[in-house]
């Protein structure tokens, strides 16, 4: 069976003059009667069919099916409209990433002075200046502190001053929501900053509850890791044994304070939360203080902000994963600072300027390189937090399609979610989706989900082994059908031109992948 190129509708289509010659069919010459409708292929009706489900009443839906090595368009459902696909704006981003930056490339943080070291003292200030680093651990800083003490020193005699000037000083994206500012997946971006894990959930801190040792204690609460920037307001309360767990943490918009309310249950396990900080370069440069006081080195003056001055001579340097390893973490987890340090860090390296414009400017550019029509898509940031993003889903099998002919494309592909592995780093966002079908450990694809968005694009390979790309963006709808992506995603994954296939069902009740979204840590 030939599939034939698909345009935008759910039921019959006819073809344009240069589709119906590709399917051997006769096009209609001037004053001849027109052409009989072509009909649809069994795919093409059992996607149909699925795109017919009731939760798409009063919304839209965009999905477009490509072979993988021809680029030939199978089905298109409204392709190309533009529509709002939430993390699948981070296929754009960490290709362009990949691209632009290469690979290999590796971010820094380095510790630098214009004074002299006599006899174990800095004669004057120390910087500690960010070039961009996702992933810099507590552990990073402390590496810092040991190369400085091995140096000999062991005593600043001026201020530990951070900067973070690599990038501007806009710290949230174009439109993010500000009840979303506490709340870890909209961290501020800084060119110096910190994660408290290995999530590399960079600008962010951990606040681990537990239980005081009776009922009526107050909780007990430490930061990971530990600093003075963050400042705890704890009135939360220990609970009886098996209540209801109440508690809240929050930080308060515009500083540092973070509250902490509501009861825990005696006996319940350690609780964590991550929260955002505010200007997290002096959140970065407090812990490398801690680094260097443990190392047996004394800061006399103050910790303050500045640029380091162009005279200043690097004392030690941190170097970040590559590029391409941080793809994994990035794409695995959908991690929206990632794909905004990566913006931010293109328009530094391509453009002199760390900023969002910058480093979209550099995205689009790619995009439109790789056969993408930029004048029909609008980029606001990396992440798809933003709700100024417009793409299309037939823009996305374009960015689909051009990755496989990319040097750097297997590492990045090996970097998708692949639906229905249950390992954290391999299954990803699709971890708990398709599993045990023919989809599972097969499709790579990358998640989107926002309030009325939800997105599925990628590739997957059908049972006769002929690999496609899919894109599929759903906005504006009530009840999330999500479950209809995973009908999609299976339908294909289970299709052979060798027989007929059963149709796909997707489930009409809630399951765990559309009420956990993909920034909810315990999902």
């Amino acid at each position: 069976m030939k599939f034939l190129p698909r345009v935008s509708s759910r039921g019959l289509v006819a073809v344009a003059a240069a589709v119906a010659a590709t399917a051997g069919l006769v096009t209609q010459s001037v004053g001849a009667p027109a052409p009989a409708a072509v009909q649809a292929t069994p795919l093409q009706q059992q996607l149909d069919t699925l795109l017919q489900d009731p939760r798409y009443d009063g919304s839209q839906v965009g999905l477009v099916v490509r072979d993988a090595t021809t680029g030939e368009t199978l089905y298109d459902h409204d392709g190309g409209s533009r529509l709002l696909p939430a993390s699948n704006t981070k296929l754009f981003s960490s290709t362009a990433a990949m691209h632009t930056l290469g690979a290999d490339y590796r971010f820094h943080t380095d510790a630098l002075a214009t004074a002299q070291v006599t006899a174990g003292k800095l004669r004057g200030n120390l910087y500690l200046k960010g070039f961009g680093d996702p992933t810099s651990l507590e552990s990073d800083y402390v590496g810092l502190a040991q190369q400085l003490a091995k140096a000999g020193i062991r005593r600043i005699d001026g201020d530990l001053i951070a900067d973070d000037t690599y990038f501007d000083k806009v710290r949230l994206g174009d439109s993010w929501a500000w009840d979303d500012e506490p709340f870890y997946y909209s961290a501020q971006i800084s060119a110096l900053t910190l994660a408290p894990n290995t999530d590399y959930d960079s600008g962010t801190a951990i606040v681990e509850s537990r239980p005081g040792a009776t009922v009526g204690a107050p909780v007990n609460l430490t930061l990971v890791p530990a600093n003075d920037v963050i400042k705890l307001v704890n009135t939360a309360t220990t609970g009886a044994a098996g209540s209801a767990n109440t508690l809240t943490i929050e930080r308060d918009h515009g500083t540092n304070i973070v509250r902490v309310t509501g009861s825990v249950p005696a006996g319940a396990a350690v609780g964590q939360e991550w929260v955002t900080v505010w200007e997290p370069e002096l959140y970065a440069a407090d812990v490398f203080r801690r680094a260097l006081t443990a190392q047996g080195i004394k800061v006399v003056g103050h910790l303050r902000t500045s640029a380091t001055p162009a005279t200043a001579r690097r004392l030690a340097r941190d170097e970040s994963m590559t590029v391409g390893e941080l793809m994994t973490p990035f794409l695995k987890l959908s991690n929206n600072m990632h794909a905004e340090t990566l913006v931010k860090a293109m328009g530094a390296v391509a453009a002199a300027s760390g900023s969002w414009s910058a480093g979209l400017d550099v995205v689009t550019d790619y995009a439109q390189s790789v056969g993408v029509d930029t004048s029909k898509i609008r980029l606001s940031d990396g992440s798809g937090l933003s709700r100024k993003v417009n793409v299309t889903a037939k823009s996305v099998t374009d960015i689909l399609l051009a990755a496989q002919h990319e040097p750097w494309f297997q590492q990045w592909y090996d970097a998708l979610p692949i639906a229905g592995n249950p390992n954290r780093f391999v299954g990803g966002t699709l971890r708990s989706r398709m599993a045990n079908t023919p989809a599972a450990n097969n499709l790579h694809g990358k998640t989107g989900s926002l309030t009325g968005v939800t997105a599925l694009s990628g590739y997957v390979t059908t049972k006769d082994g002929r690999k496609l790309v899919f894109s599929m963006i759903s906005n504006n709808y009530l009840s999330s059908p999500r479950s209809v992506e995973d009908a999609v995603g299976v339908l294909l994954a289970s299709w052979t031109d060798q027989a007929a296939v059963t149709a796909i069902k997707p489930s009409l009740s809630r399951t765990a992948a559309d009420t956990c979204g993909e920034w909810v840590k315990a999902c």
